[in-house]
């Protein structure tokens, strides 16, 4: 009976040690918006109730073992959510929001699996509206992406990557730096679907800047997409300042060929202890000299609420104007970054309240 005692004791001392060293957190978003769009026609005018739109809705689970020296194994599961009808985001995938594995440690960390690429944390990081609130499809659940609409372009492959293997430092006196790179898995032809992304970030004191580089070829690997972002805050106190550029381009020819510079200048301004009013301009300019009257202008204003520390209201209000040949301000959860016509004038105002649990 005593050793039977002894042993039960030392395994449960055994269990709750294991426990100790690892934890598994559950964790989500429920946020639901009422919008209204207007694309300057009586057809082109939708009122809709949409999932998503300041943070995509979703439902997560992350943890971490200690496995003793300083190494850590760390994974993270999420999937989206269309609150609004309860179906699954990102096309239908279990978890495709992220899913991945990895260690990490003195030498920083790496992980595997799909992942977020540096190019889309840092347009998330700099855009006052954190890549939400303005640019949706009204009646398209979990379609808002900001001034990831423009800065990305149409290259749905820079917001996540799949079969993708990520190192990032640890903080150096305020410089972290980043790699990635996406496995095409094509056979015969390792170029096809290939990514590949470097990135470097310094946040000290009131500054926090971003530099990405990446390229992204198509599936047939003959066409590259390659993209910079450079962008910035400033936090000055009574408001925070936004900056950034971004260009992208492409091996295309004639008009169909990508070549395009994008600027955004945004404000954040603390109005109480609770509440924030973000703004941004963007500016798109097409240097493309086949394709003619193809810029665009987007202007947003908004405003968030706290009601607790999990939860906040939200409204925004949002005017994307178009050249002849432009159709950009929009985004839509087909893998479609611009389905309002050529030359429309994109206007939207939107609602809302966002959960965090």
């Amino acid at each position: 009976m005593k050793k039977s005692l002894i042993a039960l004791s030392v395994l449960a001392a055994v269990a709750g040690t294991a426990q100790a060293q690892s934890s598994v957190t559950i964790y989500g978003v429920v946020d639901m918006a009422l919008q209204h769009q207007n694309t300057g026609d009586p057809a082109g005018s939708t009122l809709a109730l949409d999932s998503g739109i300041q943070s995509g809705s979703r439902l997560g689970f992350k943890g971490s073992e200690d496995l003793g020296g300083g190494l850590k194994a760390n994974f993270q599961l999420e999937m989206g959510v269309n609150a609004d009808t309860g179906s699954s985001a990102q096309g239908g995938r279990a978890f495709g929001r992220q899913a991945w594995v990895g260690l990490s440690g003195d030498f920083g960390s790496v992980s595997f699996g799909r992942q977020y690429t540096p190019m889309f944390v840092a347009i998330d990081t700099i855009d006052p509206f954190g890549t939400g609130m303005t640019t949706g499809t009204a009646g398209s659940g979990t379609s808002s992406l900001g001034a990831g609409t423009y800065f990305l372009w149409d290259n749905w492959n820079s917001i996540r990557v799949n079969n993708s293997v990520s190192y990032s430092t640890n903080s150096i006196s305020g410089f972290t730096g980043t790699a990635m790179y996406g496995f095409g898995e094509v056979a015969g032809n390792n170029t096809a679907g290939r990514y590949y992304t470097l990135a470097g970030a310094y946040s000290a004191g009131p500054l926090n800047a971003n530099l990405v580089y990446n390229n992204s070829q198509n599936a047939a690997g003959n066409n590259a997409t390659k993209a910079i972002f450079l962008g910035a805050t400033y936090n000055f106190g009574m408001a925070t300042g936004h900056l950034a550029f971004g260009k992208v381009s492409d091996d295309g020819k004639g008009a169909a060929g990508v070549d395009r510079r994008t600027w955004l200048l945004g404000a954040t301004v603390p109005v109480s202890t609770a509440g924030a009013v973000v703004a941004s301009y963007i500016r798109s300019s097409n240097q493309n000299s086949a394709l003619k009257a193809a810029d665009g202008n987007h202007i947003a204003v908004g405003y968030t609420h706290s009601l607790s520390k999990r939860t906040n209201v939200y409204t925004s209000l949002s005017r994307a104007s178009n050249d002849a040949n432009a159709a950009l301000g929009s985004a839509d959860s087909a893998a479609n970054f611009h389905p309002v016509p050529n030359g429309a004038t994109v206007r939207l105002v939107n609602v809302g309240i966002r959960h965090k649990f």
